[in-house]
């Protein structure tokens, strides 16, 4: 039986650390459904199709991952709708296990038969986020180490133009 997990997230920039988690979870996961999300209680750096192009592209050498967009409506019914018997999420900290924690306890709750799986933060992405990435990237700072390529060239593009200056 095929095991599919589903990860679920704006991915405003996708990040190493959710690539991290994507590679870990690949032990585990036959496929592995990256549902591309829009966040409207934070500021997009990159629409909705961008991201979904942005992060195929970065995840093209995963062969058993596969970018969708994520159709709104409860994730839990993405999930079903996909097959998924998991929803994948990572963590990097107490305030996040307490957030997931409790999306977690309410997807149980609406769906029973679905588990959450939570990955735990490598080391060397536990402080890393999309936030914080889009505000360093913004004042100029580098960025290169902790985004693929094809995000970094991206996000650089992105703000050569702007009042800001431009990450190199």
């Amino acid at each position: 039986m095929k095991k599919t997990a589903l990860f679920a997230g704006s991915f405003d920039p996708l990040t190493n650390g959710h690539i991290d988690t994507i590679a870990r979870a690949a032990i585990v996961f036959d496929e592995i459904v990256v549902a591309v999300s829009t966040n409207t209680s934070k500021q997009s750096l990159f629409d909705g199709e961008q991201r979904i192009q942005l992060v195929a592209e970065a995840l093209r050498d995963f062969p058993q991952v596969r970018v969708i967009r994520h159709t709104g409506g409860l994730t839990i019914q993405m999930a079903r709708d996909v097959g998924a018997c998991a929803l994948l999420r990572g963590i990097r900290n107490v305030k996040d296990f307490e957030y997931e924690h409790s999306i977690a306890s309410m997807n149980k709750l609406q769906a029973p038969d679905l588990e959450t799986v939570i990955l735990l933060s490598s080391e060397n992405y536990r402080y890393l986020s999309s936030s914080l990435i889009k505000e360093v990237a913004m004042f100029g700072g580098d960025v290169s180490s902790l985004v693929p390529a094809n995000i970094n060239a991206a996000i650089v593009k992105k703000f050569a133009g702007s009042a800001f200056k431009a990450p190199k």
